[in-house]
């Protein structure tokens, strides 16, 4: 039994390296062969979202509006949309947020929403912004590269 789950983890993998799509959107952190091998079956036409929040919200990652009048009320995920996708990219993002270091220099807002906010609810701020990403690399082209963080240039003063 085992030996045929390693098989067929061992054929989407391949499967998945062998797409140039699929690679593409390996280089994202938090998405592997499955999740992106998902994506490419379950996103037909990028082109039809009009923005990367409407990806976003057709995953059902964007807060939920309650709004009446002059006060708007944003509370949770909608959890409407696709619940696959959605699964997915929020066990990829903890994935991620497991993985990061306290000191982690490459994503500084990361390491201050792990800090502040509750495990999942930043899991589900890091799947939106993975989803994002994603609409950008289907519908743009080209590979994800990690924003480099220029360090501070600290100003000496002289006495």
């Amino acid at each position: 039994m085992i030996s045929r789950i390693a098989k067929l983890d061992h054929e989407i993998l391949v499967r998945a390296r062998d797409d140039g799509i699929t690679k593409r959107l390996m280089t994202v952190p938090g998405i592997g062969a499955i999740t992106a091998l998902a994506i490419k079956s379950l996103v037909h036409d990028p082109d039809s979202f009009k923005s990367a929040r409407h990806f976003a919200a057709w995953i059902g990652l964007t807060p939920k509006s309650h709004s009446s009048g002059a006060s708007q009320t944003l509370v949770g995920i909608s959890k409407m949309g696709n619940g696959q996708l959605r699964t997915l990219l929020v066990t990829g993002a903890m994935s991620v947020l497991m993985h990061l270091k306290a000191d982690d220099k490459t994503e500084p807002w990361l390491s201050r929403l792990k800090n502040r906010r509750p495990f999942k609810v930043a899991a589900v701020a890091l799947a939106n912004k993975t989803a994002r990403i994603v609409w950008a690399l289907l519908t743009k082209g080209g590979i994800y590269r990690e924003r480099r963080v220029i360090p501070a240039l600290v100003a000496t003063t002289s006495a």
